[in-house]
C-alpha cells in the first residue's frame, strides 16, 4: 500500500468513526463533501486538525485549516502533504 493510500484509509476511517452515526447509511468516500454536507462541522474540524497534527507530526496553520481544505479526504491529504515537507 502506498503512503497516499495509507493516508486515505487512515483519514477516511477517522472521519467515519468520529463523525458518521452508526445508523446513518450515508456512504463516505475520499471525494465526499464533508463540510458542505454537514458530516464535519466547525467543532469537528478542530478535532480533525488536532488528530492530523498528532498523527503526522505536523503543524497546520490556522489560516490554512479552512472549510475548503477540510471539505474532502482528498483535500485534507493535499493539505497534510504540503506540510509533511
Amino acid at each position: 500500500m502506498s503512503n497516499h493510500e495509507e493516508m486515505q484509509e487512515t483519514i477516511l476511517e477517522y472521519v467515519i468513526d468520529e463523525y458518521v452515526d452508526e445508523d446513518d447509511d450515508e456512504e463516505v468516500a475520499c471525494d465526499t463533501a464533508l463540510i458542505s454536507s454537514g458530516i464535519v462541522d466547525s467543532f469537528s474540524m478542530v478535532s480533525l486538525k488536532v488528530f492530523l497534527e498528532k498523527k503526522y507530526k505536523i503543524k497546520l496553520p490556522d489560516d490554512e485549516a479552512t472549510p475548503e481544505a477540510f471539505d474532502t479526504v482528498n483535500s485534507i491529504i493535499a493539505l497534510v502533504n504540503k506540510h509533511l515537507g
